[in-house]
């Protein structure tokens, strides 16, 4: 990451890998998801949540080598790191497909309602642009330096779903990624566009946090017996914390796109 890149992300809460996949990883990630979305049928995205108006898959890291590697992209986890510390792990890894002239825009919100604590900050999400974001198909607005804030959108907000006077949209070419600190208030805006809008995203949680989707129950044993030990520390494979964690409740709450 550069200099710019870091205070972005430290200052206004989110920051830009720009062009950080190459063409031949972006239609290969294409590739797989539609291949996914056509096998699953019915089933995509059920294993977390399904939503109207989108299309939406979980478990990706159980559906494919490509998925393996898109978690342990070594500069996105360096600014992982920068928010959340050097101890953490992967909460889900998930694609949202929204559908052409569907949708509204989504509420203000902080990812699975958490604030920052004594430790620090806790929740970092990290969006693939799979295709290009605009303002028109469903980009994501975001209140820059709210992460520093420590409040909830709907708890000082008369509406967090109506546009917000700092609020900026999140806009760039596919092969983008943007690592966002998910304390920052932000919200999903609707598709208005004719086609179909693509993001992939890697959600990361520090190490005492429970795990969105719990990796070990959902990922096949043939799988786990030939991760690398990187991919089964950031998957929280052989953790015991995360596993005690796991069984006291999920951390589904609150919003995630």
């Amino acid at each position: 990451m550069t200099d710019s890149q870091r205070n972005d992300l430290s200052e206004k809460g989110y920051c830009f890998l720009e062009g950080y996949l190459s063409q031949q990883w972006l239609t290969a990630l294409r590739g797989r998801i539609e291949e996914l979305f056509a096998l699953e049928g019915e089933r995509a995205g059920s294993e977390f949540r399904q939503e109207e108006g989108a299309r939406r898959l979980a478990n990706l890291v159980d559906k494919g080598e490509i998925f393996e590697q898109a978690i342990i992209a070594p500069e996105m986890l360096e600014g992982v790191e920068a928010v959340l510390g050097p101890r953490f792990k992967l909460s889900s890894l998930n694609a949202r497909s929204a559908n052409p002239r569907s949708g509204m825009d989504q509420p203000l919100h902080v990812d699975m309602g958490c604030l920052p604590d004594e430790h620090g900050y806790s929740v970092c999400n990290c969006i693939w642009m799979l295709d290009d974001f605009t303002a028109e198909n469903g980009a994501t607005r975001a209140i820059p330096g709210s992460h520093r804030w420590r409040s909830r959108p709907q708890e000082v907000l008369p509406d967090p779903a109506a546009p917000h006077p700092a609020e900026e949209l999140i806009m760039g070419k596919a092969g983008t990624i943007v690592i966002m600190n998910a304390h920052t208030w932000h919200g999903g805006t609707a598709n208005r566009t004719d086609r179909p809008r693509l993001a992939m995203h890697s959600f990361y949680v520090r190490y005492d946090l429970p795990q969105q989707q719990y990796q070990k129950r959902l990922l096949r044993p043939e799988i786990q017996a030939r991760l690398s030990p990187q991919l089964r520390a950031i998957l929280a494979l052989d953790d015991p914390l995360n596993d005690a964690l796991s069984s006291q409740g999920s951390g589904r709450s609150g919003f995630l796109k």
